[in-house]
């Protein structure tokens, strides 16, 4: 570079007089705005909470018939089963059964073959959602709720990084997507197949990072009633046949999250979602929803017309499947998991199904070729036995196939 145009450049460069008081005058403009607005956040902190402070105050009892009402387990609802796993933004289905049981729990005149039919039918499908576990959603939300959770996946992923060296994503997830919409595959056959294009990768680490890309479904029959079927995975826009949709405004989810969850608090929805960051919807929402405290002083959060009632409702036994969101869907879980029996649903990495009495976790249960198994966690008074044996005989009539005549029986479920 010649002096001259150095000195050019070195002219062009540095700002004129009326340029430096533009931008003096601009950060002095800005400033006020910016003090304003943490002013602003602040007072609005404020207000919420003195407003969280003097919020009636709701006990685990009323949580547990106000949260029952939504999940539609104080009475059986007369609902299709498309209405009622839209209403509750879809059933855990980490296996074939859980969202049958669930739906029997909670529908009247519920038949397996209604909720298989939308299955088959592609109203429904099983897919990879809320806390990186399987769900069954309605076809609109598969393509909606799948990408509200993306960044979840994303973190998903991170752990997977180093078996993902030298990986280009964006090449993997065209791959993939070409493999399994040319056919349906099993995790193994996608491990195999990516493996060929990335022969130094981590095998699992490929299958994963293509699950966390892709909205994959799994294709029937998996997840038929009566059927078998091994997991063969495509995309869901292919199966469903149209493209997914944008993510939702995360203010809707959350009305729709209190509709079947509430009242809850944000930690209760970031657990429900295995996301993060939520407050930012509810404070936009709370001109118009209703705020109460639990016992700890938890702000809690509702919509203003949904059922409240009152603690002391009749809750019948309900018996429930394995994961159902009932029981995981709040990050305090004592309105439906007493304190004394956390984690007695577990052994191992075995997962029972449970069973509510009084609206509570009592118990776990287990239904095999010629028997229901009951195993109450407590003693259950005279009428609770009984009311238990009536239900337990209910979910006979609709979940078993009449041709061998069950048992119901009072004994060991969980084994050491």
């Amino acid at each position: 570079m010649t002096k001259s145009t150095s000195q050019k450049a070195t002219a062009s460069m540095a700002p004129t007089a009326s340029t430096a008081s533009q931008v003096t005058a601009s950060a002095a403009s800005t400033a006020p705005q910016a003090k304003a607005s943490k002013a602003s956040k602040a007072s609005k902190a404020s207000n919420a909470s003195r407003a969280a402070a003097t919020a009636p105050v709701l006990t685990p009892r009323a949580l547990n018939r106000a949260t029952l009402d939504r999940q539609l387990l104080l009475r059986r609802a007369p609902l299709s089963a498309k209405v009622a796993v839209e209403h509750l933004l879809g059933l855990q289905a980490q296996n074939v059964k859980p969202p049958y049981y669930a739906l029997a729990a909670r529908l009247d005149g519920f038949s397996p073959e209604a909720l298989s039919r939308l299955m088959a039918d592609r109203e429904v499908v099983r897919i990879v959602t809320m806390r990186s576990t399987i769900h069954t959603h309605t076809a609109d939300d598969c393509l909606t709720l799948r990408p509200l959770v993306q960044a979840a996946r994303d973190r998903e992923l991170n752990y997977f990084r180093k078996g993902l060296a030298g990986v280009d994503l964006d090449q993997l997830t065209a791959v993939s997507r070409e493999l399994v919409e040319a056919a349906p595959r099993t995790m193994k056959q996608l491990r195999e197949a990516l493996l060929v294009e990335w022969p130094d990768a981590d095998p699992q680490s490929l299958a994963v990072a293509a699950r966390c890309r892709l909205p994959l479904v799994q294709v029937t029959p998996r997840g038929l009633w009566g059927r078998s079927g091994q997991v063969a995975l495509t995309t869901a826009e292919h199966w469903l046949g149209r493209p997914a949709e944008p993510a939702p405004a995360p203010d809707s989810t959350v009305l729709r999250y209190l509709a079947a969850f509430g009242p809850a608090s944000v930690k209760d929805m970031q657990t429900w979602a295995g996301l993060t960051r939520l407050r930012d919807a509810f404070e936009r929402l709370r001109p118009q929803l209703v705020t109460f405290r639990d016992e700890n002083g938890v702000e809690l959060f509702d919509l203003p017309d949904a059922p409240r009632p009152a603690a002391d409702t009749p809750a019948p036994p309900r018996f429930l499947p394995e994961f159902d969101n009932l029981l995981l869907s709040h990050a305090d879980r004592s309105r439906v998991v007493p304190a004394d029996l956390k984690g007695r649903t577990w052994a191992g990495n075995q997962a029972y199904c449970t069973l509510l009495v009084d609206g509570f976790l009592a118990g776990v249960w287990r239904l095999d070729e010629d028997a229901l198994t009951i195993e109450p966690f407590g003693t259950l008074t005279r009428a609770q036995r009984q009311e238990v044996v009536q239900e337990a005989e209910r979910t006979l009539a609709v979940m078993a196939d009449g041709t061998n005549p069950y048992d119901i029986r009072f004994g060991t479920v969980v084994r050491a």
